[in-house]
């Protein structure tokens, strides 16, 4: 039976769904932490809806050019 190829998310080289590899489904631990930091960076988002409560919560914020600070006594 054939192992099945596929490629690496960070660099697309091919390489076998082994359970050898301890980075699957990256081919490499320098792919995987490649990853993790563009995770870390934010340059990957998961796109999310915003409820409607969140939405009222956003619109009732004062604009900072308005705010004033709280006096403390």
């Amino acid at each position: 039976m054939s192992t099945k190829k596929f490629p690496c998310p960070e660099c697309k080289k091919e390489l076998a769904w082994s359970t050898d590899n301890p980075y699957r489904p990256f081919c490499s631990e320098r792919c995987k932490l490649l990853d993790l930091g563009a995770w870390a960076n934010e340059s990957y988002q998961i796109p999310a809806a915003i409820s409607a409560e969140e939405d009222d919560y956003s619109s009732s914020m004062i604009p900072m050019e308005n705010w004033k600070s709280p006096t403390i006594h």
